[in-house]
């Protein structure tokens, strides 16, 4: 509504007709322009009030370089045109210069909160266009102004705007390529910042050739500026303006490259347009400014170049290393343990109830929680040390040289550091304080196991006793859940079984859990794997589809194609299914099984974008057996394939989606027939890795 009364008033202002200074046409058009202006600095002011934004400071400088901008308007017009007082400079080129500081101080102020640090890849890109406006602004308009025989006062004036403009430009530059969200506030703060500076830059031109008169074309463009900054102040969208980045964008998309690689063609390109043969100033000013533009591009791209790295190896939230990352260290740091009989210590951190933190104040508070919880835990921790998100609201820490004795000592100080004041998250427009605890569990090799695998197993159990004591608490080791096996907990594994046949009558007529745990259970013994090692292959196949519980089941049996949202939605079934099975202590290694079955062999797969080896073996083979049994069933969106149709497509995955030994050895399995058909029973319980007397 105020866009719109506004530009109405400005459609008005041109329909006076231009009459004779003092006239009362005249008279109008000045009153019109005059409050045109200054209600961009009464709605501005009024937008702060009413919407309250979290950080009111940026908003306020903005408002006051409206209010100096009114007044330059004011004495500007009332001088031209009531007063006929028209010599440059006036008075109200003070106030017009004076607005700038204090608008740029206000855009500055908001880049800052918006993205805190020095975002070195936006500084860069905002840097190489500047330098670019910088060459074209001495070319066309500040060199022929300090070439100029003119007042001292005139060429102070005139050589001020462009300037001033260039400085605006900077930030205004910087503020469009940071982080940060960009809502409709946004949008109209970069109108008028772009509006203003388009206006300047002709209104200096025009006084170089002196074409200028007021009144004219320019003042649309001035006016249409002010009313962008007032609608923006007024839009409820100008709270999420001084929201922090979590994310710093250090890639090139495609406008930054065009917006780069037109830039490294300035410098030859103006010294075309613009003859600068009679000029040895222009030549210097070209040649500096084409350099520092080779530079900057240089070191944007050497920025890129290490930022790929460091993003592949980096958890986009929390700033910490990925789960990736930390599985590839494990092992290396075990092998230079056991080369040096050393010894290597794995926390895990977990952050309690961190579910109703997401429920009762929504994912970006939880995102503020695990972000403050990641500083705190990369404040507790030592150099050398491997500190990773692990998952969802887990973390890792790998600290070498760590024995036994230390590993209460460093959780306890992992524990203390996170819950030592409560974290403040933003909830609508208030921050709210919440204390968050963490349980840890760890464990080290030698001491308590002899593997990647076994430390990572035992430190979750170790995680499980944790939680389960209370929460907020620390435990090492296995002690604290003596010999718990698959075995022992028969109910919470019979709740497990039951979901996955729930699961099973939703999407096939067979027995598919079963026969897939059948399936894992045969290739990992050809496979050379261990009796334990099989068990865990044979229950990650039965519980495999567990997650899918949680998705609808009107997704899940949808005839049609998925919607990339559905898509989404299903593709965390691995995770949901990981979940579950950690519930049951001693499922450790079972849960990760789950969890890796859709990893792929080239690193394409998820959830994590693990690769070859990284993947346990037995996820490698369950997710040959998964899709065996998915090609060879009919399903609500495909109909069941062959055996030889099968049989091509396992070995078209072979050493990209699929390990190309295990599809290898699950072919000859299959013509062997030790891989059979999918079936409605007959996996007996002892198959299945449960206790004779266990009933699922």
């Amino acid at each position: 509504m105020y866009l719109v009364a506004g530009h109405l008033l400005l459609g008005v202002y041109y329909l006076i007709p231009v009459s004779p200074a003092g006239t009362t046409g005249q008279t109008v058009r000045v009153v019109l322009y005059c409050t045109i202006s200054a209600s961009a600095a009464i709605a501005t002011f009024a937008g702060v009030k009413r919407n309250r934004p979290q950080w009111r400071r940026p908003w306020v400088f903005l408002a006051l370089s409206q209010v100096v901008y009114a007044v330059a308007d004011l004495t500007f017009y009332a001088s031209h045109y009531i007063f006929e007082y028209t010599v440059y400079p006036s008075y109200a080129d003070i106030f017009y210069l004076g607005h700038y500081p204090l608008m740029v101080a206000g855009v500055i102020l908001l880049i800052r909160r918006r993205t805190p640090g020095l975002d070195l890849p936006s500084l860069l890109d905002a840097a190489v266009l500047a330098v670019v406006a910088g060459m074209a602004s001495w070319l066309f308009v500040i060199g022929p102004q300090a070439r100029l025989t003119s007042p001292v006062l005139v060429k102070i004036a005139s050589l001020g705007y462009p300037m001033m403009d260039l400085a605006l430009f900077v930030v205004a530059l910087r503020l469009i390529f940071g982080a940060g969200p960009r809502p409709r506030a946004f949008v109209l703060l970069t109108a008028n910042l772009l509006g203003i500076l388009t206006a300047d830059t002709i209104y200096v031109l025009q006084r170089l050739d002196g074409s200028y008169h007021a009144g004219n074309f320019l003042d649309a463009i001035w006016l249409s500026a002010n009313l962008c900054i007032g609608a923006a102040a007024l839009h409820p969208t100008m709270t999420r303006l001084v929201d922090r980045a979590h994310v710093k964008d250090v890639g090139l998309s495609r406008g930054r490259i065009i917006a780069l690689s037109s830039a490294a063609l300035a410098a030859p390109i103006l010294m075309l347009v613009h003859d600068v043969g009679d000029s040895a100033q222009d030549v210097l000013v070209l040649a500096a400014g084409g350099a520092l533009l080779s530079l900057l591009i240089i070191a944007r791209l050497a920025g890129l170049v290490a930022d790929q790295r460091k993003l592949a190896i980096t958890d986009s939230l929390t700033g910490l290393h990925t789960r990736r990352f930390f599985e590839a260290q494990l092992p290396l740091e075990i092998s230079r343990a056991r080369r040096s009989d050393g010894s290597v210590a794995v926390f895990i951190i977990d952050v309690d109830r961190f579910k109703s933190i997401n429920d009762n104040y929504g994912h970006p508070a939880g995102d503020d929680v695990l972000i403050e919880v990641a500083a705190r835990l990369r404040a507790a921790s030592r150099a050398g040390e491997v500190l990773a998100r692990y998952g969802g609201e887990e973390f890792a820490l790998l600290v070498p040289d760590a024995g036994p004795g230390r590993l209460s000592v460093i959780a306890n100080r992992l524990r203390e550091r996170v819950a030592e004041k409560p974290i403040p998250v933003n909830a609508g427009n208030d921050d709210i304080p919440l204390s968050v605890t963490v349980s840890v569990g760890s464990a080290s090799f030698p001491t308590h196991g002899d593997g990647p695998d076994d430390i990572v197993v035992i430190a979750d159990r170790a995680l499980y006793a944790a939680k389960a004591a209370g929460r907020n608490r620390i435990a090492v080791g296995p002690e604290p859940l003596p010999a718990v096996d698959p075995d022992t907990d028969g109910a919470m594994a019979e709740f497990l079984c039951q979901v996955a046949d729930r699961v099973d009558g939703w999407l096939h007529r067979y027995d598919h859990s079963r026969s897939v745990s059948r399936w894992a259970g045969v290739a990992a013994g050809e496979f050379g794997l261990d009796a334990p090692t099989i068990r865990v292959a044979q229950l990650a196949g039965r519980l495999h589809d567990i997650g899918k519980i949680i998705i609808p089941e009107v997704v899940l049996t949808k005839p049609g194609a998925l919607s990339e949202e559905e898509w989404r939605l299903l593709r965390q079934h691995p995770d949901f299914g990981y979940r579950l099975a950690r519930m049951v202590p001693g499922f450790a290694g079972v849960a990760h099984v789950i969890r890796q079955q859709h990893e792929r062999y080239d690193g394409e797969g998820y959830p994590d974008k693990l690769r070859g080896a990284d993947i346990r073996a037995e996820a490698r083979i369950l997710s040959v057996c998964v899709a065996w049994a998915a090609m060879r069933s009919n399903r609500p969106h495909q109909t069941a394939l062959d055996e030889n149709r099968a049989r091509r497509e396992l070995w078209a995955g072979r050493g990209e989606q699929f390990d190309p030994d295990v599809v290898d050895m699950f072919l000859d399995l299959h013509s062997q027939g030790t891989i059979g058909m999918l079936r409605p029973s007959g996996l007996s319980i002892q198959e299945a890795g449960f206790p004779a007397d266990f009933r699922p």
